[in-house]
């Protein structure tokens, strides 16, 4: 209030002013005081005119874009001009701040990993982010205050929408491609939705897979279980002869030992999900290895195969990064596997080589019946049989290439099957250069090679 006093004090002082000289001028002509009142009304017209003209710059200020700083006038308006040009600068920052923050905010709900849809009270779009345009087919920019039913057709969705009742998601087919998306609507505000989307595609195989392979595991136990309680029920009612007795506990054993080989399998399997990845700095002989399996081929063969183990390189020599009864557990399967599925008189050939980049390759390829192509990429699948009744005739458990396919990833190797019906199968596991090493005096047949290169 400090320009109060200062404004009445002017314009009293102009009326005075101007009334005095009003008074000196109408003496001669000997109307004083009619003068002075004009005078001093004129004086105060005067004040009141300049006053308008600082008035009026302040209003041209405000009706323009307000860029550069209010007049800079003394008294009321130049009070009144500090205080609306601060008060336009206060609210220009708070909404700078509120758009950072809504933008900071949307930039957040843009990097989430489910789809956000606003809806308004009439069911429009009024902001989505990019995962729910492409869960739903729309378009960010183009789609907005659009109904969202007209662009989303499911009738789940729609009957969702269009209901009361937002406790529980709903599941229904991605429209944009294979896959199940999973939506959640929250009521929020006058009449307006969030709508929650999530891929769950993987989540519903990885349950399937979880049922099929308890179903699995129930099957495959309860199998033996029943051949062993039938056994049982026969030995304690029935009276057997010596050679039926024998028969009957060596049924059981052949049982028992499935279920025990199930059973390993199963915990090989958990011990490899749920470890830590092999180290890179723990190396294990690729002859010991070879050797053991050798051993166990033989053995499980029974003379009834032809077994040729062979490579190009000393084995002796090479050595491999890794865990070595996992690599041992791999191999194994590999070479048990075919020497159950190729009848007897066929051949078997393992080998291992050493691959132009210094990578090394283990092979089983056997004569057996052989894999139809369109078998192939599931084979490494748990449970998984081209034949089950003749899986089960030679003891497999249907877990050995699945356990095959968890060692050959933990160990950055890859695994490649090549197979043909009447013409027997090819199994082969990659390892990478990186794993593989040669100790001396072996020479290392990357060197070779690239010597043989600078030759020629």
């Amino acid at each position: 209030m400090n320009w109060l006093f200062p404004r009445i004090v002017a314009g009293m002082l102009a009326m005075v002013a101007g009334g005095a000289a009003g008074y000196f001028v109408g003496n001669p002509i000997h109307a004083p005081v009619l003068s002075m009142l004009f005078g001093g009304a004129t004086a105060v017209g005067l004040v009141a005119v300049f006053d308008t003209l600082r008035g009026y710059r302040l209003i041209s200020w405000l009706r323009g874009a307000q860029d550069g700083p209010a007049p800079r006038d003394a008294g009321l308006w130049g009070e009144m001009g500090y205080r609306i040009e601060r008060a336009i600068r206060s609210r220009e920052l708070h909404a700078v701040q509120e758009h950072t923050r809504l933008a900071q905010f949307l930039s957040a709900i843009e990097a989430s990993p489910n789809g956000v849809l606003l809806l308004d009270a009439n069911e429009q779009i009024e902001w989505c982010n990019s995962v729910a345009a492409d869960h739903f087919g729309l378009d960010p920019q183009r789609d907005r205050r659009q109904r969202v039913t007209n662009l989303v057709r499911s009738p789940l969705f729609v009957n969702y929408l269009q209901g009361a009742a937002f406790d529980e998601p709903v599941t229904f087919p991605n429209s944009r491609g294979p896959g199940t998306l999973s939506v959640s609507i929250r009521p929020y505000g006058e009449g307006m939705k969030l709508v929650l989307s999530q891929d769950v595609t993987e989540r519903e195989r990885a349950d399937s897979m979880r049922r099929d392979f308890v179903a699995n595991v129930s099957h495959e136990i309860r199998t033996p279980l029943t051949v062993l309680s039938g056994f049982i029920e026969t030995m304690s009612n029935l009276p057997l002869t010596e050679v039926e007795r024998k028969r009957v506990l060596t049924l059981m054993s052949q049982q028992t030992a499935r279920m025990q080989t199930l059973v390993s399998d199963l915990l090989t399997l958990a011990q490899l999900e749920g470890s830590p990845r092999p180290s890179a700095d723990r190396w294990v002989a690729v002859g010991k290895l070879l050797a053991h399996v050798e051993g166990d081929a033989r053995t499980l063969s029974q003379g009834r195969h032809q077994l040729s183990f062979a490579g190009n390189a000393d084995v002796s020599a090479v050595q491999i990064a890794g865990a070595e009864g996992e690599l041992l557990s791999a191999l194994a399967n590999l070479v048990n596997n075919a020497v159950r599925y190729t009848p007897e008189g066929g051949s078997i050939e393992v080998g291992w080589r050493v691959l132009a980049d210094g990578s090394g390759e283990f092979s089983v390829t056997d004569t057996g019946i052989g894999i139809d192509r369109e078998h192939l990429p599931r084979l490494t699948e748990r449970f998984y049989r081209v034949d089950g009744s003749r899986s089960r005739d030679t003891g497999g458990t249907g877990l050995g290439l699945s356990i095959v396919k968890h060692v050959v990833q933990r160990h950055g190797a890859e695994l490649a099957i090549d197979s043909e019906p009447g013409k027997g199968s090819s199994f082969r596991i990659v390892f990478p250069a990186a794993r593989v090493r040669y100790l001396e005096p072996a020479p290392d047949p990357r060197r070779v090679s690239a010597a043989a290169s600078d030759a020629s």
